[in-house]
């Protein structure tokens, strides 16, 4: 495979870019316990989204990993994950916002601490979602990599600290042309007292399309085939 892109992201590691089918994307974690929360959009009909529901029922998870899918609201594959050394990805908990950010850190501003402000998971999305044109009425349940959060016997939540280990890295493949929207704001349910900001590399890599995940379960097999059917007249 090809790098054909490479950013570090740190602090509140707003991005957005459109991504081509068949490109992939893998994410480093460099110091462990990172986090990256991210949304996908159909880049040339954002109204196709993914959908958090249809991605876990149609797969029978409850969290993401390698041979698995991330499906849209149509039906269709956007990315499949064709590697992850870390085993577990956080799919149901969101992100934070400024309430909580400022309940859990205190509030630093701006015009306190200019590009050291507290920034919150909600905010980043809004603001790269306004480069496109979209707002609130945009925003979805996102995926949050690098971060494992467990269930109980009654459905409580809880947030696994030290999950994510240095050099931990997840790569996905566009399945479609992609919006991908994220930032690297801490997971809103990491216990850290301190408010962090640990550095992720991403790189965008061209090369050999697999599709190992194709067959993994019967709805991404009906998924891919919705997808390249919606792609025989387009192209």
């Amino acid at each position: 495979m090809k790098t054909i892109y490479e950013t570090e992201l740190t602090g509140a590691g707003m991005w957005s870019k459109v991504i081509s089918r068949g490109k992939r994307v893998r994410f480093t974690d460099l110091k462990g316990g990172a986090n990256v929360s991210l949304m996908l959009y159909n880049a040339l009909e954002r109204n196709e989204r993914y959908n958090m529901p249809d991605t876990l029922k149609g797969q029978q998870v409850f969290y993401l990993t390698d041979g698995l899918c991330l499906h849209s609201d149509m039906g269709r594959v956007l990315a499949s994950i064709t590697e992850d050394t870390m085993g577990w990805h956080d799919t149901v908990c969101g992100v934070s916002d400024e309430a909580d950010v400022r309940a859990r850190f205190g509030e630093k501003t701006y015009q306190e601490a200019h590009n050291e402000w507290y920034r919150n998971g909600r905010e980043c999305f809004l603001i790269e979602l306004a480069k496109w044109g979209l707002g609130e009425e945009s925003l979805l349940p996102n995926v949050n990599f690098f971060s494992k959060v467990v269930t109980d016997e009654v459905g409580g939540l809880s947030f696994v600290e030290g999950a994510s280990e240095a050099g931990a890295s997840i790569t996905l493949q566009l399945e479609m042309d992609c919006l991908v929207v994220l930032n690297t704001c801490q997971h809103p349910l990491d216990p850290c007292p301190d408010y962090q900001e640990m550095p992720v590399r991403m790189e965008v890599l061209h090369g050999p399309v697999p599709h190992g995940c194709r067959t993994t379960h019967p709805e991404n097999e009906r998924a891919f085939v919705n997808t390249e059917d919606y792609h025989k007249l387009r192209f």
